[in-house]
């Protein structure tokens, strides 16, 4: 895999935004800390509980007996949201969702990524796209659209016409277009009411944006575009939101967009948006075998502190903690056979000689502990730091890399089977290992999350179930005319 990370982190980002638009822009939130057990924020922000699935279904590898759905209990009347996502972490190196624009509502899926804030999709007046597993949204087509026309408080086209934005991401690939505004439906499944909202209606891609199946970005990050800043500021939901990606060979999972009480056993630690843009973590030590890294803490405060990614894959560590981290490990695996990475391009640490089962891998690999400033350890297990050798079923390799400008970036695969909370309310974040694949059935009464509903209804929040819903594949053709059926929530 490469070491370079293919990361979808903005690293430049073009565009101002004013409330003169009408268009609910949010400013820096205000965050306190006064909370280390309990998620406790606006109570009548409902959440919106968004399952995450498999593969999608023009997938080279389908499987066809997941039944994964997630519902909602709606005991006090509260809309949630709840869509299906699919996890190419395996095969694409991203999760996806999917969100329906206009009216009547057309479908994409997005990239889901907590290091941009810019949603996005290509438009049809775009040239330079690549082709994606939809057709390009065509606001001709929508009764609802509305371009942001150009004004002094944001970057305009050459005409002077419309605000335009532009993204330039890790990898260097590039994204830009046109500002424009619409409703934004969350699935057949959401209570939720259809939202307005701001995003960008792409004319140029590159790199691998230009690339990958997937049609775009849905951003999550901190910033005014962002579609949770946006929601928030509407009043629909707290601010806050948690993910939660399948493990290694099962995928599926959920995301929530919304506070909820985090279970108990939950490890957290603080996130401070002064110290970076990006949703950071306060990363003091790594444990391996139990036995901390000869490293000085400040190690992992370069650059952009430590970031987690949802739309980076792997891991990436400073020179001189992926050195140690290498070290630890290699110390451990001796009892394994060292071979050739998949790629030839780049040197993978790769072993033979573990079970296959993912289940039995903590026979063979170390376990590892992540310790934050105040203490708590996430410990990780081996499918946290692996990766499957695409040319030997047999083999791993480490998913954790160094990063030639001495950032500390972790990505998706450091989180699976793990419920992540970005309690932006309060400024901190929290994880919890679970199977998220089966999260809500396996949690159903036994303490799973809950969306946070009023106080003044007496109640701390409102269970989240599991529906079995058989994913049933079907041919494309077949697969739109489906979904645009099933979807005209307008």
């Amino acid at each position: 895999m490469a070491q370079t990370p293919i990361q979808l982190t903005t690293f430049f980002s073009f565009f101002i935004f004013l409330s003169s638009f009408q268009l609910d822009p949010t400013t820096v939130h205000g965050l306190s800390t006064n909370s280390t057990t309990t998620v406790l924020l606006d109570g009548a922000r409902p959440a919106m509980v968004l399952p995450l699935f498999l593969s999608p279904p023009n997938s080279s590898k389908t499987p066809s007996n997941l039944h994964r759905h997630l519902q909602g209990s709606n005991a006090n009347n509260s809309p949630y949201a709840r869509m299906r996502l699919y996890d190419g972490l395996l095969l694409n190196e991203y999760y996806t969702t999917r969100l329906w624009i206009g009216t009547p509502p057309q479908g994409f899926a997005l990239i889901v990524d907590t290091g941009g804030t810019v949603t996005y999709v290509p438009c049809s007046s775009c040239e330079q796209c690549g082709r994606h597993q939809d057709p390009k949204f065509q606001p001709e087509l929508s009764s609802t659209y509305r371009p942001v026309k150009c004004n002094n408080g944001c970057n305009c086209d050459n005409e002077k016409v419309n605000c335009v934005y532009g993204s330039l991401y890790g990898e260097m690939s590039t994204s830009s277009g046109d500002l424009g505004e619409d409703i934004i439906s969350f699935g057949i499944q959401s209570e939720l009411a259809p939202q307005r909202a701001v995003f960008g209606c792409e004319n140029l891609e590159t790199g691998d944006l230009y690339s990958q199946h997937a049609d775009g970005i849905m951003g999550l990050g901190r910033g005014d575009l962002s579609i949770v800043d946006q929601l928030v500021e509407k009043g629909v939901i707290s601010d806050s939101f948690s993910l939660c990606y399948g493990g290694m060979d099962i995928g599926g999972g959920a995301m929530v967009l919304g506070g909820i009480s985090p279970p108990s056993g939950t490890v957290f630690t603080d996130s401070d948006p002064v110290r970076s843009p990006y949703y950071n973590i306060d990363l003091k030590e790594i444990h391996v075998v139990g036995k901390q890294l000869p490293l000085n803490p400040s190690v992992f405060d370069e650059g952009h502190v430590t970031i987690l990614d949802s739309g980076t894959p792997y891991a990436y560590l400073p020179a001189a903690a992926f050195a140690a981290f290498k070290d630890a490990i290699m110390k451990e695996l001796y009892h394994l056979k060292q071979i050739r990475g998949p790629y030839p391009n780049y040197n993978d640490i790769c072993f033979s000689g573990a079970p296959s089962a993912v289940s039995q891998l903590s026979d063979a690999f170390p376990p590892i502990d992540l310790v934050f400033g105040n203490g708590q350890h996430l410990s990780l297990s081996p499918e946290n730091y692996l990766f499957r050798h695409s040319e030997d079923r047999g083999a791993y390799c480490l998913g954790i890399f160094e990063h030639r400008y001495n950032e500390t970036i972790l990505g998706g695969i450091l989180v699976r089977n793990t419920l992540v909370m970005y309690d932006r309310e309060n400024s901190k974040m929290g994880f919890w290992k679970t199977n998220c694949s089966e999260l809500w059935e396996r949690h159903h009464g036994t303490g799973a999350p809950a969306p946070l509903v009023s106080a003044s209804n007496g109640l701390l929040g409102h269970m989240m179930q599991l529906l079995i819903m058989a994913v049933i594949w079907v041919p494309k053709a077949a697969y739109y005319s489906w979904y645009l059926m099933s979807n005209a929530l307008i």
